[in-house]
C-alpha cells in the first residue's frame, strides 16, 4: 500500500525541496529584474513606493475595504455592482491600487457577465499566474506594478485575440481621455 510508504522524512524533503523550487524558479520571466524597477512609482511629493513591499497595513490604509478584498486577497466582487461596466467614454482604466495603466477602453466590451470585460490589455500592463482554486484551473490577472488581482483571462473572448479579460470593476479607476481643443 503507498500510504505505508510515505515517511514523515520523505513528507519532509518534499516539502523543503517545492519551497526551494519556489524560491529560486528557473521559469520565471526573463525581466525580473525590470519588474523589481517597474514594482516602484515616485508620487507626486517626490517619495517612491516600491508597491510590491508594502505591508498589509499600508495596502489597508490605501484602499478601500472592497479594493483591499479584490486587489489583495484576490476576491471578487458582485456581477453588475461595478460602474465602471457601463463606463462608455474613452480613456484609459488603470489599477486602483498603484494607478498603473491597464487597459484602453478601444479594448472593452460588452460580455454579459457583469464584469468590465476587454479583450487585450495595455503592453506589459498585467501579469498572469495559474489559480486552481474552485477545484479548476484558471489564468489569474494581476497588475504587473503592484501584483493586485485584478481579475481572470478566458479563451472566449471577441476577435482579434479571442480573449476575455473579465476584471473586478473595484480594481480598477477610470481615467478619461483628454478633451481635443477644437
Amino acid at each position: 500500500m503507498i500510504a505505508n510508504r510515505i515517511s514523515r522524512r520523505g513528507l519532509l524533503t518534499a516539502g523543503v525541496a517545492l519551497g526551494a523550487l519556489a524560491a529560486f524558479n528557473p521559469f520565471r520571466s526573463r525581466g525580473a529584474r525590470a519588474a523589481a524597477l517597474a514594482a516602484t512609482m515616485t508620487t507626486a511629493n517626490d517619495t517612491t513606493v516600491d508597491f510590491k513591499k508594502l505591508s498589509i497595513t499600508e495596502w489597508q490604509k490605501r484602499l478601500t475595504p472592497e479594493q483591499f478584498y479584490v486587489l489583495r486577497k484576490h476576491g471578487t466582487e458582485r456581477a453588475g455592482t461595478s460602474p465602471l461596466n457601463k463606463e462608455k467614454r474613452k480613456g484609459t482604466f488603470a489599477c486602483a491600487a498603484c494607478d498603473q495603466a491597464l487597459f484602453s477602453s478601444d479594448t472593452k466590451f460588452e460580455s454579459g457577465t457583469g464584469w468590465p470585460s476587454f479583450w487585450q490589455p495595455l503592453p506589459k500592463a498585467v501579469g498572469e499566474t495559474s489559480d486552481r482554486s474552485f477545484f479548476m484551473t484558471r489564468t489569474e490577472v494581476h497588475c504587473s506594478r503592484c501584483d493586485g488581482h485584478l481579475g481572470h483571462v478566458f479563451n472566449d473572448g471577441p476577435k482579434p485575440t479571442g480573449l476575455r479579460y473579465c476584471m473586478n470593476g473595484v480594481a480598477m479607476k477610470f481615467e478619461p481621455a483628454a478633451a481635443s481643443a477644437t
